[in-house]
């Protein structure tokens, strides 16, 4: 262990762990035996970080140039075996994953990803730089997603599928290339969603992708003619600001 590394009360490290410098590992965290904190790492509190896992390594960006950069891990995430996390690069000088996240084995987060609370990411997940994903999102297992796409929250992406582009919040993707298959309405019901939230996307979701309407007009007509619920707005705006484009 780095003498300059921080480990917080009930903090455990595993045999053959490393833990570099300028890492912070946060109260009753677990780092699993030949996992690898390399340098400028924060993990928050209750964090379990898998064996032969590598957090915090180098951005694969040959514009890198040595930045002090960082990777952060919130707390109650669960970070399985062979998982890699590539620390930010000076285009936003850190990767982050959110609180109660689950990272399943060899999954892949590229530097500057931005990973919400409640994500679940399957195994052998790849997101490449820059990638966001939302809150409560689930990609399935064996999925790449390219470089600066937003994935919603509590959207929903089939295993094996190459998302090339943005994936609206509460929908339901899949296929290589992947396409939209309609609402994400029974992840939307077990979380909670009102029946009036969920009718009110299922219209903003006709209204974008099954209508002979292109993107801006149906923006202009979504923001008068649908409810104005907070998942309504939501939708229309991650749509309305989307800069790759969105799924179809």
């Amino acid at each position: 262990m780095d003498p300059g590394a921080e480990l917080q009360g009930g903090a455990q490290i595993g045999p053959y762990a490393i833990v570099g410098p300028q890492v912070s590992v946060g109260p009753d965290s677990r780092v699993d035996p030949f996992a690898v904190l390399e340098r400028n790492v924060r993990l928050g509190a209750g964090v379990r970080i898998g064996a032969h896992s590598v957090i915090g390594g180098d951005p694969q960006d040959l514009k890198y140039q040595g930045e002090e950069t960082w990777a952060e891990v919130g707390d109650g995430t669960i970070v399985r075996e062979y998982v890699t996390v590539n620390r930010g690069t000076a285009h936003s000088w850190k990767t982050t994953v959110g609180r109660g996240c689950l990272l399943m084995s060899y999954v892949h987060l590229g530097h500057d990803c931005r990973v919400g609370d409640g994500v679940i990411l399957s195994n052998n997940v790849q997101l490449a730089g820059h990638v966001h994903v939302d809150d409560k999102a689930i990609i399935g297992g064996m999925s790449g997603v390219h470089q600066f796409v937003s994935i919603g929250a509590y959207a929903f992406v089939g295993g094996f599928s190459k998302v090339a582009k943005d994936v609206p919040p509460y929908v339901k993707a899949d296929g290589n290339p992947a396409r939209l298959y309609g609402l994400n309405s029974i992840g939307l019901q077990r979380q909670g969603f009102s029946k009036d939230a969920v009718d009110a996307l299922k219209q903003a979701y006709r209204l974008f992708f099954r209508s002979s309407l292109n993107i801006r007009h149906a923006v202009e007509r979504a923001r008068v003619e649908l409810p104005p619920l907070p998942e309504v707005q939501a939708f229309i705006a991650f749509i309305a600001e989307s800069e790759r484009g969105v799924l179809v």
